[in-house]
């Protein structure tokens, strides 16, 4: 279970790289999306049945939405800017409020798992804890990919990780991820 929550994240990570990443973003993104990566499925065991089960059931959609809008204002901003806002190492930034709304929209599925895990009566600690070690590799994983094909993909880089994103986001939505 742990890798198929997790996999939304490897590929919005996908995304994020392939604009550049060094090592202090990989450290900010494994964070974010391991945190909310394992607590969405306490809050889901905490807020019960008939919360979660709503809640979980819109939240894919609503997460879906998150990130269709935030790979459409990647992609746009890239577009409207003449050159990207690159650090020293080549690396583009990625601010706090844009990395937890990404880290919120890919977890809130999160929420039914969380409700299901307490029905199982899986120990929710472990779970939890294993969810997120487990989404801090994918996303590390993903990053490491998506900067590799940065090269590749060249200037456009900025747009493809925002289409990446808005891709994630469909696939979220329609049930493919």
């Amino acid at each position: 279970m742990s890798v198929s929550v997790g996999l939304s994240n490897f590929a919005g990570s996908i995304g994020i790289g392939l604009s550049g990443v060094d090592g202090r973003t990989r450290l900010r993104v494994g964070i974010a999306f391991g945190f909310f990566e394992g607590l969405m499925p306490v809050v889901g065991l905490l807020v019960g049945q008939a919360l979660a089960g709503t809640i979980g059931h819109w939240g894919r959609y609503l997460g879906a939405i998150l990130l269709v809008l935030t790979g459409t204002y990647t992609f746009w901003q890239a577009r409207r800017s003449s050159h990207l806002d690159d650090d020293a190492h080549g690396t583009s930034t990625l601010d706090m409020r844009h990395l937890v709304l990404l880290a919120v929209a890919l977890s809130l599925d999160n929420l039914v798992v969380g409700f299901a895990l307490g029905v199982y009566h899986v120990a929710i600690a472990l779970a939890a804890v294993t969810m997120a070690g487990v989404s801090v590799g994918l996303s590390l994983l993903g990053l490491e990919l998506g900067s590799r094909l940065g090269p590749r993909v060249g200037e456009f880089s900025e747009e493809a990780g925002g289409a990446v994103l808005v891709l994630v986001g469909l696939g979220i939505g329609t049930g493919l991820i």
